[in-house]
This record gives C-alpha cells, sequence and structure tokens, in this order.
C-alpha cells in the first residue's frame, strides 16, 4: 500500500500546523538561558511527545472524538497560562527561586501542553484511517525541526532584548495559552 501525493501533503501541511504550536512556544522558551546541548534535547522531547500524542490519540479514535477536543484545548492552554506567568513573575524577582524551566519535570509539562491538540488531531486521523507510520514520522519530524528553530531564534532575540527578554518570553507563552482557552 503506497501513500498518495495528496495524502501525504495534506499530512505534511497538518504537522507544519501542529510544529507551529512548538515554534511559537519555543520563541518564548529559548529565551532562557538554554545551551545547544538542552535545545537539541528539548526538540527531541517535543518531537518524541508529537509523536507519543497522535498515536494515542489514533488508538483512542471514535471512543474520545467528540468531546476531547475541547478539554485538550483547556488543559493546554491552562498549562501554558501557568508558565507564561510564572515565567513572568519570575523575571521581577530578584532572588533565583523555584520555576519551571524546560528541563526535567518542566520540560515534560512543556511537552505536554505543546502536543496536546496533536492528540486530538490524531483522534480525526484514527476515524479516518489514516496511516499511522506516515502521520507519526510527519509530526514527530516537523515539530522537532520547528521546535529547534523557535528555540534557536528565541535565543537571539533574548541575546539582544537583554533583561526584558523573559518577561517578552512569558508573555508569548500567556497570550497563546489565553489564545488556546478562548478558542481564538
Amino acid at each position: 500500500m503506497s501513500i498518495h501525493w495528496g495524502e501525504l501533503i495534506t499530512l505534511i501541511i497538518m504537522a507544519f500546523a501542529l510544529g507551529m504550536d512548538a515554534f511559537s512556544i519555543g520563541l518564548g522558551m529559548g529565551m532562557y538561558k538554554l545551551r545547544l546541548r538542552q535545545i537539541f534535547k528539548i526538540g527531541l522531547t517535543i518531537g518524541i511527545f508529537h509523536i507519543i500524542m497522535p498515536l494515542l490519540g489514533m488508538i483512542a479514535g471514535r471512543f474520545l472524538s467528540d468531546n476531547f477536543g475541547a478539554i485538550a484545548g483547556i488543559i493546554g492552554g491552562g498549562l501554558l497560562v501557568v508558565l507564561g506567568i510564572q515565567m513572568i513573575w519570575s523575571s521581577f524577582k530578584l532572588e533565583d527561586g523555584y520555576r519551571i524551566t524546560p528541563v526535567g519535570f518542566g520540560l515534560l509539562i512543556f511537552a505536554l501542553s505543546v502536543s496536546l491538540d496533536s492528540f486530538s488531531v490524531g483522534l480525526s486521523l484514527g476515524i479516518y484511517q489514516a496511516r499511522t507510520a506516515v502521520v507519526l514520522a510527519c509530526f514527530g519530524i516537523m515539530a522537532t525541526c520547528l521546535t529547534w528553530l523557535g528555540l534557536l531564534i528565541g535565543r537571539k532575540v533574548k541575546g539582544m532584548l537583554g533583561l526584558y527578554g523573559e518577561v517578552l518570553g512569558g508573555g508569548i507563552l500567556l497570550i497563546f495559552g489565553l489564545k488556546l482557552l478562548l478558542n481564538i
């Protein structure tokens, strides 16, 4: 069974659209003091979550497809709002307190929040019997590359913005989270 070009192009466009979430959020998170090794790990983690989440969505298929789309947006938006507020708040504090960073558990929260929408898309693709391997490859590769691009651009912008970079990064996360919550 070979894949039709139209189906492949559609999946690539869908993967690009889902990856743009990771790119946008990567711009904000890239303003943290990240090393290239961390950026590499973050991109791979986001890519892996963009494989796992649509796979789970495709498996769940018809059972959750009617109700989960709105819940995914609310959960994802809420997580991004919390991350954005926390990032802005911590930039105004002089001492180094606890903050959610894209490392360890914070990275898992970040990856999950970015990939929740791919779960919802996976639900729909599961109903339409899309080719699982092609979907997962497109989603994983696109999310990884766009995350790296967003993080690298965010890293460069931070250097130009100085102290205000973290506020801007938190603002990006906050606005994106509110966009998901308000379904704009």
